[in-house]
């Protein structure tokens, strides 16, 4: 039997060092679709005020990070076998979107905790489901350490090394969005199988002995999703944490259109959340140009069409996210090589809308509002930051030729964490 099939393990053979204190209380339960939609959009307008003083002061927010988990929105993807609401794709994108026009960092922060809840669904056993499940439920949150730099040839170096009565990892990662905040930091390993490298998922406690994680993201956009570096150093870990990754994509999966429909909805998020600052913008501040002839900017016939320009690519990019929620939806419950691959292009496509539609709103916005919106006080260039640095995440070039092939020549897309 395999390290990852050991289904009789108990409970307390999973748990290992003790993770960093939970929330003051159990989080709230959501029951369903309607009220996960509801409870977002209370938070989001806790989170709006004060985004723009957390972004320029660079201020993590812990607290508000509480209010979310407490919410119960980290555990509406947990399975209703397992005690959770077990949300539709598209409420779960929704979701995402809502906080994330309130507060793009708040938006992103969870993104891979849900994708390490794909990845646990698809590839773990009951006994790792029933574990990490009951601790999401309880309130712990999954960050992540995914991603490596200084090397061009994407070869993961983070490695586990297994021996009887030692299994340890060692390694360096970046772009570790919302591990600063975590209970469980999600970490992409390498590990010999029988003369051949293997990747898995490791949940490594935020406490363990070895663990370092260090608040080193210093980019222009997303500026409080603790996206620094996690080291790991000789950190011991238990078989049981550890769930199939690699394998994962060797057949069809939704873990990639998953992962991707929450970075859609995190850009329609900041999309919808420049576009609505900029109304007001216009209507109470802006100056309308001399040629209009117009007492009000928002009387400028110029300014009224690119604003409905604006709405129209704002509703096509929801649109899609939509339909890609239900694509999703669809290749989860029945995943197929065609369905995967279906909802891998509906996403793709939702991608390509999201990714115009958050850059233009944020450009937009200044072009529309006029100079005064500049004033740094105000904070308004947020929104493109945060959707310029968010949406390099991975190449939209490369969705629109995945996209292509597929309805030209009925080539389906790769199976990988980027579509």
């Amino acid at each position: 039997m395999t390290f990852f099939e050991s289904e009789g393990r108990t409970a307390a053979a999973l748990a290992g060092p003790t993770p960093s204190p939970r929330p003051v209380r159990a989080p709230d339960l959501v029951k369903d679709d309607a009220q996960a939609l509801d409870v977002a959009k209370r938070l989001a307008a806790q989170f709006a005020p004060d985004a723009a003083l957390r972004d320029r002061e660079r201020r993590l927010p812990w607290a508000e990070l509480d209010a979310f988990v407490l919410s119960g929105l980290w555990g509406i993807t947990v399975p209703r076998t397992y005690g959770g609401a077990d949300v539709s794709n598209g409420v779960l994108a929704e979701v995402t979107a809502i906080i994330s026009a309130a507060d793009g960092s708040l938006g992103q922060i969870p993104q891979n905790h849900y994708y390490a809840l794909e990845v646990l669904r698809v590839g773990g056993s009951h006994a790792q489901k029933r574990f990490f499940y009951e601790r999401v439920l309880a309130g712990e949150r999954f960050g992540n350490a995914l991603a490596e730099i200084g090397n061009k040839d994407f070869k993961r170096r983070t490695r586990l090394t297994r021996a009887p009565g030692d299994w340890h990892i060692d390694g360096q990662k970046f772009y570790c969005t919302g591990a600063l905040y975590a209970h469980w930091i999600p970490t992409l390993v390498v590990a010999d199988d029988d003369g051949r490298d293997v990747t898995y998922l490791v949940f490594v406690p935020r406490a363990a002995q070895g663990v370092s994680v260090t608040d080193d993201w210093d980019g222009f956009g997303q500026r409080v999703t603790g996206s620094g570096s996690v080291r790991f150093d000789h950190v011991a870990v238990q078989p049981e944490w550890v769930i199939p990754f690699q394998t994962s994509f060797d057949r069809p999966t939704t873990i990639g259109p998953l992962a991707q429909i929450i970075h859609a909805a995190i850009d329609l998020g900041q999309a919808r959340g420049a576009f609505e600052a900029s109304l007001p913008f216009i209507r109470e501040r802006s100056r309308p140009w001399i040629d209009a002839k117009v007492a009000r900017a928002s009387d400028d016939p110029l300014t009224i069409a690119q604003v409905g320009d604006l709405a129209v690519r704002l509703r096509a990019a929801e649109a899609l996210v939509r339909r890609a929620g239900r694509a999703v939806d669809a290749a989860q419950a029945e995943p197929t090589e065609r369905s995967v691959a279906e909802a891998s292009i509906a996403v793709a496509e939702a991608r390509a809308l999201t990714t115009t539609a958050s850059l233009d709103a944020g450009s937009r916005l200044f072009e529309l509002a006029g100079t005064a919106a500049t004033l740094d006080g105000l904070g308004l260039d947020r929104f493109w930051r945060n959707a310029r640095t968010h949406t390099l995440h991975d190449p939209v070039r490369w969705k629109y030729h995945a996209i292509g092939n597929f309805y030209l020549n009925d080539k389906l897309p790769p199976r990988h964490g980027a579509l």
